[in-house]
């Protein structure tokens, strides 16, 4: 693999807006991250670096302020680049998920702890979904839920918008956020 050729490709299709997208985009260990990948399901573009660009053209479609956009973006360069480093064995180690590592990468460039519990969170909402299909399991699903609320406290817009934009990526199931639009009251559903 030709990695200057990807490095050139990552420049390319991700234009960093601030000095601190160009600090992320030029890290060692992010590049190796959005590099790794292959087609599977869910995300048949492989590449982290392809899902991050279908995540950020879904940013660039919804209507919200300018703070918004850029927290939705810098959440987005860095929510699965850690994906490489994640456990896989059995039992799961969950503190070698691709969202804690990319929370305790992301601790490098912010403090704003709103965005760094949405990058740990973002894919618990989608957990919750499945854990709450299982009949033995809904108070179970119904914790974590309740859990999830407190963590993201004032937040859940954000998280429900950066959820939407990365849940209509790749061949996603779109039922887990039908599930969240449904289930959450205090959310502004957008649609795009």
């Amino acid at each position: 693999m030709n990695t200057s050729l990807i490095f050139n490709e990552i420049e390319e299709r991700l234009n960093h807006e601030t000095k601190q997208e160009q600090q992320i985009i030029q890290h060692p260990e992010w590049r190796e991250g959005v590099i790794w990948g292959k087609p599977r399901f869910g995300h048949p573009e492989g590449r982290v670096l392809y899902h991050i660009e279908e995540v950020l053209e879904n940013v660039e479609k919804l209507n919200t302020n300018e703070l918004t956009r850029q927290h939705l973006r810098f959440i987005t360069l860095t929510h699965d680049t850690f994906k490489y480093k994640e456990h896989r064995g059995f039992p799961r180690d969950w503190s070698q998920h691709h969202a804690v590592i990319a929370r305790q990468f992301s601790e490098k460039f912010t403090e704003n702890q709103a965005i760094l519990n949405i990058i740990e969170l973002h894919d618990e909402a989608y957990y919750i979904w499945k854990l709450q299909r299982k009949p033995l399991q809904k108070k179970a699903a119904q914790k974590r839920l309740d859990n999830l609320l407190l963590r993201l406290d004032n937040n859940l817009q954000l998280f429900y918008l950066f959820f939407k934009c990365d849940t209509q990526t790749g061949d996603k199931t779109q039922v887990p956020i039908t599930w969240f639009e449904e289930t959450i009251k205090n959310i502004d559903i957008i649609i795009f």
